[in-house]
C-alpha cells in the first residue's frame, strides 16, 4: 500500500519548519519510528520518524525546503496493496494547518464578497476533472482575516507547479505564511505582482491543470530568487523590507510583537495594537467568546503604561542599516528558525521585564566534596543538579519567585510545582529543557535527566514539550568560563540564575586570617514589577548559604 507521509503536528502553535536535512534516500527500506528527515522549527530541531515501515518510493522535497504541517513530503510503500491516502494523523491535504497560519480550504471552496466566483469548468477541475484552466484565488487563513500582502511569488509564467507546492508568500495580521496550490498543473498567468495587497477569494493565478512540462516546451523552472526564498523561513520576509519608508499594508512592528495565543480580534483591533505595541496574547478580551475589542487593547495600554512596562523598546522601528558595502566585503547569511525565535523571545523578554541583576558568591569547597564523592568514571556528577535541588528549596521558601505576572488582570500567578530549566548550548542555537517536579527527584536521578535531555537538544531530538511550562531557570557558563554576566529573564517567568566559572580565591575567616576557597559568582535577574531589591538579596543569600552548607536527605 502507496502511503503518502506528511509533516505531524511537532507542538502547539508551530505550522512549519524547515526540512534542514533528509535522512532517507528513494528505494531505501525504512522501519517504523525510523528518522526520515531534520525538521527546524521556531523552537528546535527535531529528526521526525515514519509512521510506517516499508519502502521509500518518493521524496518530494529538498534539503532546505519550507514545509508545512500536514503537507506531503514522502510516499512510503508498505506492501500491504491498496492506497493510503495519509501516513499521520494530520488533517487531510486541504486542511493541513491550524486556521491562523495555512489555507484551511481548497481554492473552490472559498468564497469573497467582491470576486467573481470561479467557471464551472474551473469549479470541476479543482476537484479533479481531467484538465482545465482554473482560477487560483486567494483561500481563507484564519478567523477574521479578510486580506494581505503577496510578500513574494514563489512560481513564474510556464512552470510546472504540483499540488501542495507554494506559489506565494502571504503577509497578513498574524503571520507570513505560504499559500501552497490546490491542483498540479502549469502556471498560465499571474495577475498580481510582488508587494500587492490582496483579498480572500481574490484570483491571483491562472493554472492549466491539464498541462504538463512535457506539453509546453517553454516551460521555465522557478527563477533563482524564488527558489531561494523558498527555503528561507518566512519570518525573514518583514526584514528585507529595507525601504526607508515603510509600505503602507506592511506591519512594520510585526517581529517586535509576539502573539502567544491564538487571539480573536478584527483587523482594525489588530492594526491598533501593532501601532500602540501592544502583545494582543496579553489582552483579556471582553467580548463574546473572549473577543478582543479596541477598548480592550487601549485599556491594556493604559495599564502597561501606568505600570512603567511598556515596550517602547520593542516597538520603534529600527532604523535602516548603512551601506556596509562601502567600507569592504560582506556575507549575508539568514538566521536560522531557532536563533530569530531566540532573538524576538529576548527582545520581549527584555522590553517587557524591569531587570534587576544582584551578584554574590558561594564557597562550594564542601558541595565539590559531595560531587566528587559520587561521581564514578561511568557517571560524572556536575555542580547544576546540586543548585537546582537548592533552588526548588528557594522557590518553595520565596513563592513569589516560582510566579508569573499577568498585568491584564493585575494579578500574581503562584506555581505550586517546581519545575527548572537548564540553558544547553548546541550547535543550532540556545536551547533550554525543562525538568519537572525538582523537590521530588534525588541529586543523581536530576543528574541522570540533565545529561540525557542536553544530549537529546545537542542532537536535535529534542520535543517541544521537553521545553515547556518551567518556573525558574538556571544558566550556567561555568565549562566556557568568564567572572559574572546579567542573565535576561525567560519570560513569563520573573526570575533567572546565572552561574558563572569557580576559582579559587583567598577568602577572610572567621579567625582573621585568608584561606583558600573555592568560589562559585552567581547572578540572579528578577522581574522588578513583583520582586523588591530586599526580597532577591535574601533569596540569593538563602543560594549562598545552603550551597556552603549543604544539608542534602540523600543524594541518590
Amino acid at each position: 500500500m502507496l502511503t503518502e507521509f506528511k509533516i505531524p503536528e511537532v507542538g502547539e502553535n508551530i505550522t512549519s519548519g524547515t526540512a534542514v536535512k533528509i535522512l532517507v534516500t528513494v528505494g531505501q527500506t525504512v522501519k517504523k519510528d525510523q528518522s526520515l528527515m531534520e525538521l527546524e522549527t521556531d523552537k528546535a530541531t527535531i529528526e521526525v520518524p515514519s509512521s510506517v515501515s516499508g519502502v521509500v518510493k518518493e521524496i518530494l522535497i529538498q534539503a532546505g525546503a519550507k514545509v508545512n504541517v500536514g503537507q506531503v513530503v514522502m510516499k512510503i510503500d508498505d506492501g500491504k496493496g491498496a492506497f493510503a491516502g495519509d501516513a499521520t494523523t494530520t488533517p487531510a491535504p486541504d486542511t493541513q494547518i491550524k486556521p491562523d497560519a495555512a489555507p484551511a480550504a481548497a481554492p473552490e471552496q472559498q468564497s469573497a464578497p467582491k470576486e467573481p466566483t470561479a467557471a464551472p469548468d474551473s469549479q470541476q477541475t479543482a476537484k479533479g476533472s481531467p484538465g482545465g484552466i482554473i482560477e487560483f484565488k486567494i483561500p481563507e487563513v484564519g478567523e477574521n482575516i479578510t486580506s494581505g500582502t503577496a510578500v513574494k511569488i514563489l512560481v513564474t509564467v510556464g512552470q510546472t507547479v504540483k499540488k501542495d507546492q507554494s506559489l506565494l508568500e502571504l503577509e497578513t495580521d498574524k503571520a507570513t505564511i505560504e499559500v501552497p496550490s490546490s491542483v498540479s498543473g502549469v502556471v498560465k498567468e499571474i495577475l498580481i505582482k510582488e508587494g500587492t495587497k490582496v483579498n480572500v477569494g481574490q484570483v491571483v493565478m491562472k493554472i492549466d491543470s491539464g498541462a504538463t512540462a512535457s506539453t509546453i516546451p517553454a516551460a521555465q523552472p522557478a527563477s533563482p530568487t524564488a527558489q531561494s526564498t523558498a527555503a528561507v523561513p518566512t519570518s525573514t520576509a518583514p526584514v528585507q523590507k529595507s525601504a526607508p519608508t515603510p509600505q503602507p499594508n506592511a506591519p512594520v512592528m510585526q517581529t517586535a510583537i509576539i502573539v502567544t495565543k491564538e487571539v480573536a480580534a478584527a483587523p482594525s483591533v489588530r492594526r491598533l495594537a501593532r501601532e500602540i505595541g501592544v502583545n494582543l496574547g496579553e489582552v483579556a478580551g471582553t467580548g463574546p467568546g473572549g473577543r478582543v475589542s479596541k477598548d480592550d487593547v487601549k485599556a491594556h495600554a493604559k495599564v502597561l503604561i501606568t505600570s512603567g512596562a511598556g515596550r517602547s523598546a520593542s516597538t520603534v522601528a529600527a532604523p535602516p542599516l548603512p551601506d556596509f558595502t562601502k567600507y569592504g566585503e560582506i556575507e549575508r547569511k539568514p538566521m536560522n528558525n531557532i536563533r530569530k525565535k531566540t532573538a524576538e523571545h529576548l527582545t520581549h523578554a527584555w522590553s517587557a521585564i524591569p531587570h534587576v541583576t544582584q551578584f554574590d558568591k558561594a564557597d562550594i569547597t564542601k558541595i565539590e566534596k559531595l560531587r566528587k564523592q559520587h561521581s564514578t568514571p561511568e557517571r560524572k556528577l556536575s555542580i547544576t543538579p546540586f543548585l537546582m535541588k537548592i533552588v526548588a528549596e528557594a522557590l518553595n521558601k520565596f513563592p513569589q519567585f516560582n510566579a508569573s505576572v499577568d498585568m491584564a488582570t493585575g494579578e500574581t500567578i503562584y506555581k505550586k510545582f517546581y519545575n527548572i530549566g537548564v540553558a544547553v548550548d548546541t550547535p543550532n542555537g540556545l536551547l533550554v529543557p525543562v525538568l519537572r517536579d525538582i523537590d521530588k527527584k534525588t541529586v543523581l536521578e536530576l543528574s541522570q535527566e540533565l545529561n540525557a535531555s542536553a544530549q537529546r537538544a545537542r542532537e536535535k531530538k529534542i520535543t517541544i514539550d521537553d521545553m515547556r511550562g518551567g518556573t525558574f531557570t538556571i544558566s550556567n557558563l561555568g565549562g566556557v568560563g568568564g567572572t559574572n554576566f546579567t542573565p535576561i529573564v525567560n519570560w513569563p517567568e520573573v526570575a533567572i540564575l546565572g552561574v558563572a566559572r569557580a576559582r579559587m580565591e583567598p577568602v577572610y575567616d572567621n579567625t582573621g586570617n585568608f584561606v583558600p576557597g573555592f568560589m562559585l559568582p552567581l547572578s540572579l535577574s528578577y522581574d522588578h514589577r513583583l520582586i523588591d531589591g530586599a526580597d532577591g538579596a535574601r533569596f540569593l543569600r538563602f543560594i549562598v548559604e545552603a550551597i556552603e552548607q549543604p544539608a542534602f536527605d540523600g543524594i541518590g
